[in-house]
């Protein structure tokens, strides 16, 4: 029974991530941000109880990176579109989980697996703290040195997660997964493909 805990934590994340939508697009904040953080202790729970009693599984590994990332663009494109945040920050996170997405497009098939590190977590629960800050700016209507808070703490969020994204692909460059002969040597027999 224990074994199932994990993945089931990460199917009620995923379920979760609608009702977060529809409290953020019907004004009502501080429900969005009480199931905001529920989803948030499920995350910290799933992989504290899979890591204790090594309950580490595939359907976990695959699904519980993506509930986080889905959760996450879900809950920024919500607030961007009721003009709480601006568009351009959810536009970087597109663009950096577009570049993840590719990176592990090509490292298909090699022998690597990419743990996620303390910058990259750093990144994670400054997102999420940015995400609480605007939820409650906006339920209490604060003003004044409160107003621009959760700004500077998406800035802070998006200055960590693009230092991750560097850090990652120059860990892999220096293992050598990134290989630019490797690259030199695809492009030179899809050529010769294509000839014949």
């Amino acid at each position: 029974m224990l074994k199932h805990i994990p993945n089931a934590l990460t199917i009620v994340r995923l379920l979760l991530i609608p009702f977060i939508i529809l409290h953020i697009f019907t004004g009502n904040y501080i429900l969005a941000f009480v199931i905001f953080t529920l989803s948030g202790i499920t995350d910290i729970a799933d992989g504290f109880i899979a890591r204790k009693f090594n309950l580490v599984s595939n359907f976990g590994k695959l699904m519980d990176p993506l509930a986080d990332k889905l959760t996450q663009i879900c809950t920024l494109t919500s607030l961007t579109i009721t003009n709480i945040i601006p568009i351009w920050i959810l536009i970087i996170v597109l663009l950096k989980e577009f570049i993840m997405i590719v990176g592990a497009s090509f490292l298909y098939g090699k022998d690597v697996v990419v743990y996620s590190k303390w910058y990259g977590k750093l990144a994670t629960v400054l997102f999420y703290i940015a995400i609480v800050c605007s939820l409650l700016l906006k339920q209490f209507d604060l003003t004044g040195a409160w107003q621009q808070i959760d700004f500077y703490l998406y800035c802070l969020a998006l200055v960590t997660t693009v230092f991750a994204l560097v850090m990652y692909v120059k860990d892999l460059y220096q293992k050598g997964f990134i290989d630019k002969q490797d690259l030199k040597k695809e492009v030179t027999v899809d050529k010769r493909e294509k000839k014949k």
